[in-house]
């Protein structure tokens, strides 16, 4: 079964896909987990890697070098190196965008998309507690009033 990634994505949502698939599959690469074990250096790794992610998630749906720079907040210089493979965090995030093409990556990609659909369902049903968490202290506060107007009215 072929997983669905939009290699060439039309679209924010689709760019944006692309883009978390790209950062996630490259993070959990046997070498890249390696590089990001010292702890000194794991924020510069893994910000470097979100950096190439989007670029070349944004470089495969037509954006400019210029318009990739601007949504990404880096210089045209930082966004060209990552997308010619002249950072390490471009090279890698290049090679793991061949080796979904290739559908090599197919069974990592499925649980990431499995764990973002958990994630958001988790983060729905936090929501609806908090409001049920809501409705229930003013139910409380009513019944506290009621009882307290009983009270006095006895």
């Amino acid at each position: 079964m072929a997983v669905e990634v939009p290699l060439n994505p039309l679209g924010r949502e689709e760019i944006h896909r692309l883009e978390g698939v790209l950062l996630f599959a490259t993070l959990f690469r046997p070498e890249v987990i390696e590089l990001i074990k010292n702890p000194e250096e794991r924020l510069t790794w893994v910000d470097s890697l979100a950096v190439a992610a989007g670029a070349i998630a944004r470089e495969k749906a037509g954006m400019t070098v210029r318009e990739i720079a601007e949504e990404l907040g880096r210089t045209e210089q930082t966004i060209r190196k990552h997308l010619k493979g002249e950072t390490k965090a471009g090279q890698l995030v290049r090679e793991t965008y061949e080796l979904i093409k290739q559908g090599k990556l197919d069974d990592l990609v499925r649980w990431i998309e499995r764990s973002s659909e958990a994630l958001e369902e988790c983060q729905k049903l936090k929501k609806d507690k908090e409001e049920l968490e809501e409705k229930l202290n003013r139910v409380r506060e009513l019944l506290r009033d009621a009882l307290n107007l009983l009270e006095v009215t006895s």
